[in-house]
């Protein structure tokens, strides 16, 4: 098994090529508020998910990771599913060009299995499509879970163990990061969730074991660049010790 992998130490120093990892909570309720559909709020969202994207170079945000479709959220209604699947494939399409323009990079994780076929070849494409961006690295959970994903790597690891091609002993926590949906990516230095909520909800178990947390009460629709800044400036001003003590 190969790996592109960027992981490293954390370095408590750095302030520059964030990565943020989001929660985007709220949606449905900013729509029902207002009378309307809750599709009509993941819609605004995904404008938020335009504008943020763009905002990124600015705020000093390298890595943007977006929790869209939970493995729980199948449980909603098949109204809200499926159209939440034909938004998922009209913003690819539409997103691509734009995407490439500004130098962004779109990849997914999840279990794609689940998907539709045409939405798993849309997945593939924009992901080729854009593969030469390295301005902003987006990546986008859908039928993502973090017991998922660690089952999921774990079966992997244990098929590489029984074939010969990895010994028991090298199993390290950096190797297990290797198998995970996310190896492409570090570690996110700040998880935000939106909504008011302050569940992680399954999100990046592994990865955001040295991650700060925001829990903010603003929807997501309602979020913008403005907003994010802010909670960056408190968050460069948090004290990342990384379980050592500052002296």
């Amino acid at each position: 098994m190969t790996f592109d992998s960027p992981h490293s130490e954390p370095d408590p120093e750095s302030a520059t090529d964030l990565h943020v990892a989001v929660i985007m909570d709220g949606n449905g309720r900013w729509a029902t508020n207002r009378g309307w559909p809750r599709l009509v709020g993941h819609r605004k969202g995904a404008e938020r998910v335009r504008e943020m994207t763009a905002a990124c170079p600015s705020l000093g945000i390298r890595y943007l990771t977006l929790y869209a479709f939970s493995t729980e959220n199948w449980k909603r209604s098949t109204e809200e599913v499926l159209g939440l699947m034909s938004l998922f494939a009209r913003y690819i399409k539409r997103e691509a060009g734009r995407m490439n323009r500004e130098g962004v990079r779109l990849r997914f994780i999840g279990d794609r299995s689940r998907l539709d076929r045409k939405l798993r070849d849309l997945c593939d494409w924009v992901e080729a499509e854009t593969a030469q961006n390295t301005r902003v690295f987006l990546s986008v959970a859908i039928n993502y879970g973090g017991r998922d994903e660690i089952a999921r790597a774990t079966r992997a690891l244990a098929r590489d163990v029984a074939e010969g091609t990895l010994s028991p002993e090298d199993v390290t926590d950096g190797v297990i990061s290797r198998y995970l949906d996310t190896s492409f990516l570090p570690d996110p230095d700040l998880v935000v969730r939106t909504s008011g909520e302050t569940r992680v909800s399954n999100f990046l178990l592994w990865q955001a074991a040295y991650s700060e947390y925001v829990f903010t009460p603003v929807l997501w629709p309602d979020f913008t660049p403005e907003t994010m800044q802010t909670i960056l400036a408190s968050f460069k001003a948090r004290e990342r010790r990384f379980g050592g003590v500052v002296t």
